[in-house]
């Protein structure tokens, strides 16, 4: 990354809320230019459209709570002693900028084959704690690299076990399954293409961080330190409830015996489908609970932890809005009927990856693009005779790699670590260089 580049960059890129803004107002015309008022709306057009905006606007509240919550709980996680215990272990590892971003993508992206939400909140809380050992030592580091390395995962997670459309399909009631069938995991995630694509994931990104993070120069920063988590010795009666180890411990036990037992209680043939949003968070309270030993310190690290969480709270129903917009308007659809109407049955991969890629701009969502447009790429693989789970994986493809652009995921890891989106997406659009060419790679060879 060239001294030029970044500073250009740095004084064109707005802030995250900035560019829902400007995709909201982007998305708003899109659909007014290339989509059609229905025949039975009362509505001028460009009222019909932000209504669906605000539709839209308020279908995502659930969502972003767990996304406020897997930050909040997964950043009090990072406050006890036995977590920072661990994962100081690793950043004794991390003594240099490169091996840094080696270390702290190989095991984000390993993670992410297994949970997105467990990668996203590990590769955050890794990052900040090889940063904070930096501070510390006095030793200089390149911390926006070192970011863009704990957020790598968000790029390959659809090829793993928590892969939003391959497990849609695998299930025998999903809503395509009259029009292609039940479409199981050995034939998406568990495929021969699949598992050659995240072996050279996981491969060829920490290498390529680590050759980067070679030849870039490393730079001061600043990092807040967490507050510290002290009990107060001025509690008098009731209030001693919350200072006591028992009530804690016991609740966050009884909590991780329920989820591991659910684990243990899940037919084998779903493998790790159960571990979704809502079982990633009950185990993070049921954790934090445990390893913070009582309430008091538990509540202090959760206050310490939600101020991290304020721009996924504001900006996530803006972008709920979009979707809105994609959705009604038939805009999502709009935009794969131009990729599809170019395609054969040699390109059609290609281009499914790449429509994918350009939806997920606007719809961040792996199950809701796959809403948009998974009937309409499975219905050009029938008829040009393109193998459905390729079809499949080519979407979630796409769906992944522009995560890399879109700041939306990258909300999380920013609250974590302190960092803005500017600071980051140079180097996580080199990562993006990196999976396109494995990705279309792999699409053309298997």
């Amino acid at each position: 990354m060239t001294k030029r580049f970044r500073q250009l960059f740095y004084h064109l890129f707005p802030s995250p809320f900035a560019i829902a803004i400007i995709i909201s107002v982007m998305v708003f015309f899109l659909a007014l230019i290339f989509t059609q008022r229905p025949e039975n709306a009362v509505s001028a057009y460009p009222i019909k459209i932000l209504e669906y905006w605000q539709t839209g606007f308020w279908e995502l509240l659930a969502f972003t709570m767990q996304m406020a919550l897997i930050l909040i709980l997964g950043h009090t996680l990072a406050l006890t002693p036995i977590f920072n215990k661990l994962i100081g272990q690793l950043t004794k590892f991390c003594n240099t900028t490169a091996q840094a971003a080696l270390i702290v993508s190989l095991f984000t992206i390993l993670l992410s084959f297994f949970n997105w939400g467990l990668c996203l909140v590990f590769g955050a809380i890794f990052a900040r704690k090889v940063a904070e050992r930096s501070q510390q030592l006095g030793k200089p580091l390149n911390y926006p690299l070192i970011g863009a390395a704990g957020y790598a995962g968000m790029m390959c997670w659809h090829g793993g076990f928590s892969a939003s459309a391959p497990l849609t399909v695998s299930g025998k009631d999903h809503f395509l399954i009259n029009q292609i069938g039940r479409i199981g995991i050995d034939e998406t995630i568990l495929s021969n293409m699949n598992l050659v694509t995240w072996f050279c994931l996981v491969i060829l990104i920490p290498l390529s961080l680590y050759l980067l993070g070679k030849m870039v120069k490393d730079k001061p920063f600043n990092l807040k330190a967490d507050d510290s988590v002290v009990e107060s010795d001025s509690v008098v009666g009731a209030e001693k409830f919350d200072h006591y180890k028992l009530p804690a411990i016991g609740l966050g036990v009884i909590i991780c015996f329920i989820a591991i037992r659910q684990a243990f209680n899940t037919p084998s043939d779903a493998g790790l489908g159960f571990i979704d949003l809502n079982y990633v968070n009950f185990l993070l309270f049921g954790l934090g609970l445990t390893f913070h030993g009582t309430f008091a310190k538990f509540l202090k690290a959760v206050q310490t932890a939600v101020g991290g969480s304020t721009g996924i709270i504001i900006q996530f129903p803006l972008y709920a809005g979009i979707m809105g917009i994609m959705k009604y308007s038939g805009l999502g659809a709009e935009i794969s009927y131009a990729f599809v109407a170019i395609s054969n049955q040699t390109t059609l991969p290609i281009f499914t990856f790449l429509s994918a890629g350009l939806v997920n701009i606007f719809v961040p969502s792996g199950g809701g693009q796959w809403v948009v447009q998974g009937p309409i790429v499975t219905e050009a693989a029938q008829t040009l005779g393109v193998s459905i789970p390729k079809t499949v994986m080519a979407l979630s493809y796409g769906d992944q790699l522009t995560n890399m652009l879109q700041p939306f995921w990258a909300l999380p890891l920013l609250g974590i670590t302190q960092l803005k989106a500017k600071d980051i997406l140079p180097y996580s659009g080199f990562i993006l260089l990196i999976g396109s060419v494995i990705f279309i790679t792999n699409l053309l060879i298997f």
